[in-house]
């Protein structure tokens, strides 16, 4: 997406549930203290659509994503076995939104792994989270049994594996890492590794080092030796997985942001749950958010804001000693912004 510097970009807010609005709320301060530049058209999803409308994901909130084309998204509440189906796998699946970038990088050093930068590219769209999913009565127990069917296509396989390699290409990495179970899941796994091994040969072979891990062993080796990594790119299920074992190498899911992004529409997001235990009280972290939101302002080509906003945290945990009780400090959700809103104005 090009853009003047100045010229203001519409965009579509969503702020969550649970602790999304506080943390919502957090991160347009510090937007607006980085005169970035977005104009926000404010929508609701998840549980706070149904509570306004009836719907999870409301036609409102949909068409302002496809006259916006861009979306920052707090986290939405999806019901565990029952109720309504998550509002973003429907958001990725409306618009396309084929790669999810999740990005993982050392913030706070001297934890228990260090100099952590790793990214993960996930496919969105296919393998076992397309939602064909039944249950076969038995025995007057009407869910004795049940099945779900995964699907990958050769399409969206060479889509996701070219996005991964030109991302890193782009970026100066070293390595990308294919992730699959093709010994064991030969179709629906397979189809995948065979795709990312043709699509290096032709057309990265000479720009980028290229491996291959099984899905199990890539999991154990996260935690052993994680810096043998670069960037990993895998399956919708599995990039689900290890993204979140990625992030607690950082120092949790609140520390990991989120992007999916389509060829016409991009959504910017906390990967962590709406934590509804402790909505309301103050001490959120959002730094998650407001990393997904540097992310945003990296794709709308303001990188010179989105890097002074990572510089700020940067500094605010590191320097100023400033954090949030998961990060073992005091602060909350207020007092972290405000020193981080601090530290912005010092560097105007």
């Amino acid at each position: 997406m090009t853009t003047s510097p100045q010229a203001p970009i519409a965009a579509t807010l969503i702020p969550g549930d649970g602790i999304g609005p506080e943390i919502t709320q957090a991160t347009l301060a510090v937007l607006d203290a980085l005169g970035a530049p977005f104009v926000w058209d404010t929508q609701v999803a998840g549980a706070a659509g149904v509570a306004s409308c009836g719907d999870p994901l409301p036609e409102a909130c949909l068409d302002s994503i496809r006259r916006t084309k861009l979306a920052l998204k707090g986290p939405l509440e999806t019901p565990s076995g029952g109720g309504y189906r998550s509002s973003n796998v429907r958001l990725r699946e409306e618009f396309k939104l084929y790669a999810n970038l999740r990005p993982a990088s050392t913030i706070i050093p001297g934890g228990r792994f260090d100099n952590i930068d790793l990214v993960l590219v996930r496919e969105n769209n296919e393998g076992l989270y397309m939602g064909y999913e039944h249950f076969i009565p038995i025995d007057g127990d009407p869910h004795a049994v049940g099945m779900s069917t995964g699907i990958n296509t050769r399409q969206g396989c060479r889509r996701i594996c070219h996005f991964a390699f030109e991302y890193a290409v782009r970026k100066g990495r070293k390595k990308v890492t294919a992730v699959h179970k093709a010994n064991i899941m030969k179709a629906l796994t397979g189809i995948f590794l065979e795709t990312a091994r043709q699509i290096h040969a032709e057309h990265y072979k000479d720009k980028i080092a290229f491996e291959e891990i099984i899905v199990d062993a890539c999991a154990m080796k996260l935690v052993m030796n994680p810096w043998q990594f670069d960037v990993l790119v895998t399956t919708n299920l599995f990039g689900d997985i290890l993204s979140d074992e990625i992030a607690g190498l950082v120092g949790g899911l609140g520390m990991a942001p989120g992007a999916n992004i389509g060829e016409h529409a991009a959504i910017f997001e906390a990967v962590h749950g709406s934590a509804p235990d402790i909505a309301g009280r103050g001490i959120a972290n959002p730094i998650a958010l407001m990393l997904a939101a540097a992310m945003m302002l990296d794709h709308v080509e303001r990188v010179d804001l989105g890097d002074r906003l990572r510089e700020a945290i940067n500094a605010t945990l590191n320097v100023d000693n400033v954090r949030t009780g998961d990060l073992g400090g005091k602060a909350n959700t207020q007092e972290f912004t405000a020193a981080l809103l601090k530290r912005i104005n010092a560097g105007k």
